[in-house]
């Protein structure tokens, strides 16, 4: 194999990783973006339950103490 051969297959190697590399990151980057948004509905989703409870807590929550005291 000459130099010239073996640089080019070096360099179609480098290619070919590259390439890989490069669909890799891709896919990543669509699954951290997806993450991200499912997170981001959970957060919106904790925030409006706690506004429930709180709601709710002050709906039932008497202002004065029960009878027995």
């Amino acid at each position: 194999m000459s130099a010239s051969s073996e640089t080019q297959a070096r360099i179609e190697a480098l290619e070919a990783a590259n390439a890989h590399q490069e669909r890799v990151i891709a896919e990543l980057s669509d699954a951290v973006a997806a993450q991200w948004s499912r997170v981001d509905a959970l957060t919106r989703e904790v925030l409006r339950l706690r506004e429930e409870i709180q709601g709710l807590s002050q709906a039932v929550a008497p202002d004065r103490p029960p009878p027995h005291y």
